[in-house]
């Protein structure tokens, strides 16, 4: 498939995937935040703050440069992928602060990824672009990500029964959607994608398992409890891979910059799952169930 195609078709596909995201959320689940704020302000921190500081480490640590580092740098900035709430339901976590992390997050990263990715392109490319300081960049990452979800919420306003129905489908199609994105942007830098998939393997399993644990371990550190933190472990340690590719791809209009987020999109899963079992088991050991606050992973 040609980068042209590609460049058409990744914009359409996350967006239907956003909407998807909105036919699942509710002003309820902006509001919910309010119930546990110690614990979604500890995750957000570590989502917006920490885990860009961590990656530019990283980034550094392994010698990375141009496109590639801000690729990374763009993985880093982004939210909370879809599967963070199935993860969390296996793993015996509150999927109810998963809902919440995820609508804050999705409106959050239309502001924060383009000042990580402008700082990221001063740094590694110093060629004076930035789609921080351009308006028109800035409005297609709206347009490809905010407007999206905000149809979703509205629709799903109007027909709450009909969104529940899709709620299943929407999940898979969500997972058909990563799945191709993936395939297609490793087909269309496959010279890149195998030159530098050692390198980049090493480094964004890194930044997964990383991310797993400070995603858990901070939040218990700071007094949250146990389900909560799994909640927060999932919502940080699964980055949205589809956007960073889209942004890359329809935005920046580097398809090298999402070489970075293909690779971690087939790698994440490895560290997910295993986290997700060992999570399970804690709950299991500890008698915390997942209670009622699952509607998002059933």
């Amino acid at each position: 498939m040609g980068s042209s195609i590609f460049a058409v078709f990744l914009p359409l596909a996350l967006a239907l995937v956003m909407f998807g995201l909105g036919l699942t959320l509710t002003v309820d689940d902006f509001a919910r935040v309010l119930r546990y704020p110690k614990a979604a302000a500890i995750a957000l921190v570590c989502q917006i703050v920490v885990l860009p500081l961590l990656c530019l480490g990283m980034v550094y640590l392994f010698g990375l440069t141009g496109a590639l580092a801000v690729g990374m740098m763009l993985l880093a900035a982004s939210p909370g992928g879809t599967s963070a709430n199935l993860f969390s339901h296996v793993a015996g976590g509150d999927v109810a602060l998963n809902i919440t992390l995820t609508a804050i997050n999705s409106v959050l990263a239309v502001f924060t990824m383009p000042v990580v990715v402008t700082l990221s392109l001063a740094a590694f490319l110093d060629d004076g672009s930035g789609i921080g300081l351009q308006p028109g960049k800035f409005l297609q990452v709206i347009a490809i990500v905010l407007i999206p979800v905000a149809i979703g919420m509205m629709v799903r306003r109007r027909f709450t029964a009909w969104a529940e129905r899709m709620r299943g489908p929407v999940k898979i199609t969500s997972i058909v959607v990563l799945v191709l994105v993936i395939v297609v942007a490793a087909i269309s830098e496959f010279g890149t994608f195998t030159d530098n998939i050692g390198r980049l393997g090493a480094i964004t399993l890194l930044l997964s398992i990383l991310s797993l644990l400070i995603g858990y371990f901070v939040p218990r550190l700071f007094g949250v409890d146990a389900r909560q933190s799994i909640a927060s472990a999932m919502e940080i340690g699964i980055h949205n891979a589809t956007l960073a590719i889209a942004v890359a791809v329809s935005v920046l209009e580097d398809e090298t910059m999402a070489v970075p987020g293909a690779i971690y999109g087939v790698i994440m899963f490895g560290p997910a799952a295993v986290a997700a079992w060992l999570l399970a088991r804690r709950s299991a050991r500890a008698g915390t169930g997942t209670g009622s606050e699952v509607r998002a992973a059933t």
